[in-house]
């Protein structure tokens, strides 16, 4: 079972552990108190859904036999004004470079968004998520 921990180091940032031995830093912005000096959390989660998405999107297009020089996905999030401040609209882009089928492409990007990704599967609830994307070859 993953086991991770936030230690205070000072203000309202943070040093997390996990168990599989890494580490990273969250802060706050300094209009909220914060030094503005690392992600915030509510970033950290737009991150670990576009890592979850990629890690996906590259074993399946693998699988799928189709040959990719560049993968990039970026996600651009709006969220509520009233407390819990959670995200109410992520859309997610996914630029591609390589001899990709785009038909491929899509069915990948829905059984991630929708099968596999247990990221998107954990806020899919609360949040509308929306996909595009780009081939450059």
């Amino acid at each position: 079972m993953p086991i991770c921990k936030a230690i205070w180091t000072d203000g309202v940032r943070f040093l997390h552990t996990s168990s599989s031995g890494h580490a990273l830093v969250t802060d706050a912005p300094e209009t909220v108190g914060g030094g503005n000096s690392a992600p915030t959390p509510m970033e950290l989660v737009l991150h670990a859904l576009i890592g979850c998405q990629g890690v996906d999107l590259a074993m399946m297009l693998n699988k799928m036999k189709q040959p990719f020089t560049n993968l990039e996905i970026t996600a651009e999030a709006e969220r509520r004004d009233e407390h819990p401040r959670i995200y109410k609209n992520i859309a997610l882009h996914v630029t591609i470079r390589g001899e990709v089928s785009e038909k491929k492409l899509l069915r990948a990007m829905d059984l991630s968004l929708n099968t596999y990704c247990s990221v998107a599967g954990m806020i899919q609830d609360t949040t509308a998520i929306t996909q595009t994307h780009t081939i450059l070859k």
